[in-house]
């Protein structure tokens, strides 16, 4: 069974940058089959943001008009595992990031941000950005 584990999260000024990472366990990624996986965030009392989504086969990247221009999402299927690099932080980046994945489905156009598509999710890890 496939899991999912955030790591790198912390505390940074404004206008800084952090990479947060998500290492998979029991599934081994490859570019050449189709997967979906995807960044989230959540602050207290609101629902789950999609921030950025990652597909393989196609290859294909989407980003929240917040995140556009600002953050990127990747993977390194040596090391198993998927990063998102934030640049530029805000304030209203402080959240909880949660990774998550559907694994043999590479989702597409507005569908990729709904949560409802993930069946793999990690426990999330928790940015701060502040003054």
């Amino acid at each position: 069974q496939a899991q999912m584990v955030e790591s790198g999260g912390g505390e940074v000024q404004i206008g800084g940058s952090l990479t947060v990472s998500c290492a998979v366990s029991g599934y081994a990624l490859r570019g050449d089959s189709a997967n979906s996986m995807a960044w989230f965030r959540q602050i207290p009392g609101k629902g789950r943001e999609g921030v950025a989504v990652i597909t393989t086969d196609p290859d294909r990247r989407y980003y929240a008009g917040s995140a556009s221009g600002r953050f990127n999402i990747f993977q390194d299927n040596a090391k198993n595992t998927l990063y998102l690099q934030m640049n530029d932080l805000r304030s209203d980046d402080t959240a909880m990031y949660y990774c998550a994945a559907r694994f043999g489905v590479a989702v597409a156009g507005s569908g990729a941000f709904f949560s409802s598509q993930y069946n793999v999710w990690g426990q999330g890890t928790q940015v701060t950005v502040s003054s």
